[in-house]
């Protein structure tokens, strides 16, 4: 029985021993797939899918398990398609730069600046860039736009209908349901909560969104029109024109883009990779073009290892996202945890300068005052700090900027914002409709008074209004030390009101314009760096699980796209229903126990 026993547990051992060897053969050759090669001439793909981003939301590791399910909202970082563009240009391995932009999803005008000098810098190598896609939305067609040829499918349309902001107003729904929505603000352009307030857009709202929307159209037409050769009037002639155009082709939509100029010729997807197989051949099954894509390009090259370079650099710190208390992850900026990354900064003797790019509309005020610390005791450790503004610099973005030696912001950033507002609703009628009442008794004049089934007193709403002022106080503070104003001269371009990036530089709100690499090169400079110093983004370090999974999800993806598997419908159903699923996740967020906020409700897409 004993050698029973005995025979059974080596048994056992050896089937444990031959799983463990087949893992780790599976976790190798994964590892080996994830270094794919480059063929000696080739294209590469740029083919954003979904919104591009300044960072990836989420924790690294759910990300990466929902990605492989199926079940996660794709997004591109936006790094990763300018480290390799920038990278290609000087590939001699790579002639062609393909866009393709049928997978995009949103992006603000900022970023695609900075995509479009990354592009400028492939054109001006004198290599070749074709763009194709089965139609072109507005942001869409400004990628493509900065190619050489640009191709639409002949079934396809280049939609371009300006930028807008329309809201929905809750008052009459709220007045229906007994609810009461105390809003407390400082700044009579503070619009943020008066969708719950109103019924419809204030005339200060009106007033300021007209302003900036009609910069950020005058900068996109402006954009495109030079980067198509055409002339400064023909894009607003097209938007304008374009049902009476579209009706006189006879709903020919691809006819009315190429007769406008907007698009070098109508193809079909096979007709642009024939043209492609004349500039870098035809892969080893014959049936497309050598190409690459930016992920196996970047994995190929290591171009993100040396962005990071060694030795004397400048530190980049990302805060992309709401800012809330606390610890936040990747794709929202937290109070504790970016101002442990700009800690970190500060304490890396190699980093000498730090540019902090900021894509964010604010939120908590407590937050971002603690990430404004963070700055000025770089700056008292005599680090330089740059603000680099991207799509939406507002409100609390705009606070932690503040203290940074230069700010520098796109024409088309959305910024300023500089106010402040608290919403607490409250329930007692609701309730009292349904026959329930709350009574009780309490110590002080404030005993109770956070409740939400009950009215709000005098007391609790002037003591809210007063915190919100003084809050506002400080935030003007702020702002006229780091511009070296008073305070009634920022007060007076204050008052919550949303400025292009533009306007902002007339008003003193910001330095100069420029994208990234201004940022970079101007933190640089203020640090004394020479030639040859690196970029290094400070950010939280993967563990090695981490990055295998990472590694592991990559090698997935490409198989599915060998075997032509498509991903979860899952993923498709939760873009569609994102904009409420973000619209309540906002307000769900933005209930901290001080509901102090420093909000802007102003992203434009």
């Amino acid at each position: 029985m004993y050698g029973i026993w005995r025979g059974l547990d080596v048994l056992r051992r050896c089937l444990h021993l031959l799983l463990l060897l087949a893992l780790f053969g599976i976790v190798i050759g994964a590892l080996r797939q994830s270094t794919p090669r480059i063929p000696d001439k080739a294209a590469l793909v740029v083919r954003p899918s979904g919104d591009i981003v300044e960072q990836l939301s989420g924790e690294p590791i759910e990300r990466a398990l929902n990605e492989a399910q199926g079940e996660g909202v794709p997004q591109t970082l936006l790094w990763d398609l300018t480290t390799a563009i920038r990278a290609a240009a000087a590939d001699p391995r790579i002639p062609v730069l393909v866009i393709d932009t049928d997978d995009m999803g949103s992006v603000g005008q900022a970023k695609l600046e900075e995509l479009a000098a990354a592009i400028g810098v492939f054109r001006h190598s004198g290599k070749r860039i074709i763009a194709r896609g089965t139609y072109f939305l507005q942001a869409q067609y400004y990628l493509a736009a900065q190619a050489d040829e640009v191709y639409l499918d002949p079934f396809g349309f280049v939609l371009l209908d300006g930028y807008d902001r329309y809201r929905m107003f809750f008052r009459d729904a709220l007045d229906k349901l007994s609810i009461d929505m105390h809003l407390f603000r400082a700044g009579k352009f503070k619009s943020a909560a008066e969708t719950f307030t109103r019924r419809d857009m204030s005339p200060e709202d009106r007033e300021e969104s007209d302003v900036y929307l009609q910069a950020l159209w005058r900068g996109y037409r402006t954009s495109v029109a030079n980067a198509r050769s055409l002339k400064a009037e023909a894009i607003a002639q097209y938007a304008d024109g374009y049902v009476t155009a579209v009706g006189a082709a006879g709903g020919d939509t691809a006819k009315v883009a190429k007769d406008s100029g907007l698009v070098s010729g109508l193809k079909t997807q096979q007709e642009v990779e024939d043209r492609l197989i004349d500039l870098v051949g035809a892969d080893a099954g014959g049936k497309s073009y050598r190409q690459v894509g930016v992920a196996d390009y970047l994995r190929a090259t290591h171009a993100e290892d040396k962005q990071r370079g060694k030795g004397q650099a400048v530190g980049v710190v990302i805060a992309s996202g709401e800012i809330l208390d606390g610890k936040q992850p990747p794709g929202t900026v937290g109070g504790e945890s970016t101002s442990q990354l700009l800690r970190e900064a500060r304490q890396d003797d190699d980093i000498r300068a730090v540019v902090l790019r900021i894509d964010s509309p604010g939120g908590s005020v407590l937050a971002s005052e603690q990430i404004y610390r963070e700055v000025l005791a770089l700056k008292k450790d005599g680090k330089p700090v740059v603000a680099s503004m991207s799509d939406v610099a507002a409100s609390g973005g705009y606070y932690i900027a503040a203290g940074a030696d230069q700010i520098i912001a796109s024409p088309n950033t959305i910024t300023g914002s500089i106010g402040v507002f608290a919403g607490i609703p409250t329930f007692s009628r609701s309730l009292a409709k349904l026959g329930i009442n709350v009574d009780g008794i309490g110590t002080t004049a404030l005993s109770g008074s956070t409740q939400l089934d009950r009215p709000m007193s005098a007391d609790a709403g002037r003591l809210i209004q007063i915190t919100v002022d003084h809050a506002y106080e400080e935030f003007l503070a702020r702002v006229a030390k780091g511009r070296g104003k008073t305070r009634e001269a920022i007060d007076a371009i204050a008052q919550g009101r949303v400025w292009a990036g533009g306007d902002a530089r007339q008003q003193g709100l910001v330095d100069r314009l420029g994208n990234y690499e201004d940022a970079v090169t101007e933190a640089a400079t203020r640090a004394g760096l020479k030639a040859g110093y690196g970029v290094r983004r400070i950010e939280p370090e993967l563990s090695w699980a981490q990055q295998l999974l990472f590694q592991l999800r990559s090698t997935g993806d490409r198989m599915l796209e060998r075997i032509g598997m498509a991903r979860s419908g899952a993923a498709q159903l939760v873009q569609r229903l994102k904009p409420l699923d973000l619209e309540l996740a906002r307000w769900a967020r933005l209930s901290s126990p001080n509901s102090i906020y420093a909000y802007c409700f102003c992203t434009i897409e």
